[in-house]
């Protein structure tokens, strides 16, 4: 082989392996879980304000907003490495499968979490960094470290971390706290339980191999139904208070009311006459109420009645 095919090889291979560990670094990231956070934070800075959104402020806030929340994902991967790799769902990861050591993800997860901070602090405002941080630790820190592996309400309680986009979007472009804010922050808080144990009853076992003392786990499978079917009907009733607050109009009322009854359904199905799949339908329609009740949240805001 000569020189130049030689040398055009090595370019093509390291070409390659540049392409894969960026690959690998953007799934220690979560950008599913990231994309549906933007979008509510998104929301929340359009419902901030009545006209046009702050160029400056929005596109630095959510860009800060997504790498903290990002380093939050890392941080969740690198103190969750022994369970991971014990779970089929997670054995596949970068750390469990050895595609990147634990200094590296820590370095990652370091500086994009720094990044973020400093454009949020110097680019948006620092009620905004500081709320985001907190985030931050509550997931990455208190839930990921100490509450999951310490009560089965791990998730009711850390709920409030991953619940906050809405708020920070708000606070990003008005640089004060709102009790409609805070009312985005609730919808989703009370979403999380439904969601997620929706999945670990799917996952129950699992969790038990790895002794995470997940509901389903600690309480049992028919507990955590009853659980999951009680809060679809709180949420419903949640989700009903922006129309009832005069935050939005009947185009949300509506789908609104359409949503709850389909999460209702689930939970209801779950509970009585579950298969085999219906956790898992479950945990996906909690997903697209999620993500099509913030974007109705949206239109609502910019009809013209």
């Amino acid at each position: 082989m000569s020189k130049t095919n030689i040398l055009a090889s090595t370019a093509n291979t390291t070409a390659v392996k540049t392409a894969v560990n960026w690959r690998v670094y953007l799934t220690l990231t979560k950008p599913k879980v990231v994309a549906l956070m933007i979008l509510t934070a998104l929301v929340g800075m359009c419902l901030a304000v009545p006209g046009a959104l702050p160029v400056q402020a929005s596109v630095l806030g959510l860009s800060g907003i997504a790498l903290m929340a990002g380093s939050a994902a890392a941080f969740n991967h690198l103190i969750d490495r022994r369970i991971d790799a014990i779970m089929a769902r997670t054995h596949k990861r970068p750390l469990p499968s050895g595609d990147l050591s634990a200094g590296k993800v820590f370095a990652f997860a370091t500086s994009i979490g720094l990044l973020g901070f400093a454009v949020l602090a110097l680019g948006v405002n620092w009620l905004t960094a500081w709320l985001t941080f907190a985030s931050l630790l509550g997931y990455a820190v208190v839930y990921t470290l100490y509450l999951k592996r310490a009560t089965p309400q791990n998730i009711v309680i850390a709920g409030i971390a991953g619940a906050m986009p809405p708020l920070l979007g708000w606070t990003a472009v008005t640089g004060e706290l709102h009790a409609n804010a805070w009312l985005l922050v609730m919808i989703i808080f009370i979403w999380t339980p439904p969601h997620f144990w929706a999945l670990a009853i799917h996952r129950k076992d699992d969790y038990a191999k790895a002794d995470i003392p997940m509901l389903p786990v600690t309480h049992g499978i028919e507990y955590t139904k009853t659980s999951i079917l009680l809060y679809t009907v709180l949420l419903a009733l949640v989700c009903l208070m922006p129309a009832l607050v005069g935050m939005t109009g009947l185009v949300y009322l509506a789908g609104s009311t359409f949503l709850s009854a389909g999460f209702i359904y689930y939970a209801w199905k779950l509970k009585v006459a579950a298969t085999e799949k219906t956790a898992m339908e479950t945990f996906k329609f909690s997903i697209i109420h999620l993500m099509v009740l913030f974007v109705l949240l949206l239109v609502d805001h910019y009809l013209p009645f």
